[in-house]
């Protein structure tokens, strides 16, 4: 049977306001009481009810995070920071996968909520969210991590994403490419149409022409992109580079490419976005476009903190951070 407080102050021969003051860390309490508390918590094997604790609280020490793909290196790698940094602060962190599904996001919320956490982190959703937008007018903690709604108003922290487009795009333009092809992904995410407006922005002011063919608008799966990769270097008229709109649809591109037996960079050039930890790695050596995921999410939890202790602050919290081109091996001058 399931160990009480009661037990435990039976045991120590206290009373149940001593076990409480002890499991608080109350000050003005007696070491020798403190003590056979401990000792008899030891003995017992007790565990504090942290939900019956967080309802006479109001307050459960947990956070919501809600991320579109667990599975994604950059979604894995910003849920390992944001929980260090929750731990830190003594959070637990309640996970939701979302597989970039509306309903699944809809479905995530109602957990969450029901769960009573203290706030949440979304890390994707579609550009129009009723649901999203619902919570944050309703005054509860929620904050956006590496994503936004159309009209901004939640609270959010993301990179510039139409300047990292653009600097990547006029990266490729400057070592002489001219047939850019941007795997964007569906139009529905913020992320996609910002990144498409660099992109676009980019060949206006080097004057080139925008070829709808060279640009990707399905959804985002490492088979498809493999697949529209393969089939347009096998076209008349194929792109010399390629920009992804992430790491790893960048890493598909470059799957195919090498399918094809062709070199990188000598006939293909290759830039992603998001600076993953294996971009790095010396067999791949990914040009891509940081966006300091690190910083962005150890802002974005301060922030969410800052909600959950002051839910009164002036809202909505906007913090875009500035993305920082990174050269490695996979993009080099035009050949033809």
């Amino acid at each position: 049977m399931k160990v009480s407080a009661y037990d435990v102050a039976r045991k120590a021969g206290v009373s149940q306001s001593t076990v409480s003051r002890v499991l608080n860390n109350y000050p003005f309490i007696k070491e020798e009481k403190r003590k056979k508390v401990l000792e008899a918590i030891e003995e017992l094997g007790f565990t504090r009810d942290e939900i019956a604790r967080g309802l006479a609280q109001k307050r459960t020490n947990t956070i919501g995070l809600i991320v579109g793909d667990i599975v994604n290196p950059f979604f894995a790698e910003s849920v390992g920071v944001m929980m260090k940094k929750a731990s830190e602060l003594g959070y637990d962190v309640v996970i939701c996968n979302t597989n970039h599904k509306d309903n699944l996001l809809e479905k995530s919320i109602q957990t969450l909520v029901g769960k009573r956490v203290d706030g949440m982190v979304v890390a994707s959703t579609n550009k129009h969210n009723p649901a999203l937008a619902k919570l944050y007018q309703s005054n509860y903690p929620v904050i956006l991590y590496n994503t936004c709604l159309e009209d901004k108003n939640i609270n959010y922290v993301i990179p510039n994403n139409e300047q990292g487009a653009y600097q990547a795009t006029e990266h490729l333009i400057n070592l002489g490419h001219e047939k850019i092809a941007f795997i964007a992904g569906p139009s529905i995410f913020y992320s996609m149409v910002e990144r498409l407006k660099g992109y676009k922005r980019a060949l206006q002011e080097f004057n080139l022409p925008y070829n709808e063919e060279f640009v990707y608008k399905e959804e985002y799966s490492y088979e498809k992109v493999f697949d529209y990769t393969v089939n347009i270097l096998q076209s008349n008229n194929r792109p010399t580079s390629f920009f992804a709109i992430s790491d790893q649809m960048a890493l598909a591109v470059l799957d195919a490419v090498r399918t094809l037996n062709f070199e990188v960079p000598k006939d293909i050039s290759i830039i992603g976005f998001d600076d993953i930890h294996i971009a790095s790695n010396s067999h791949i050596g990914l040009t891509t476009v940081a966006q300091k995921k690190e910083e962005m999410a150890e802002i974005t939890l301060e922030k969410l903190f800052s909600l959950i202790e002051r839910p009164e602050q002036p809202k909505p919290i906007e913090v875009v951070l500035e993305p920082q081109l990174i050269v490695r091996k996979t993009t080099g001058p035009v050949t033809r």
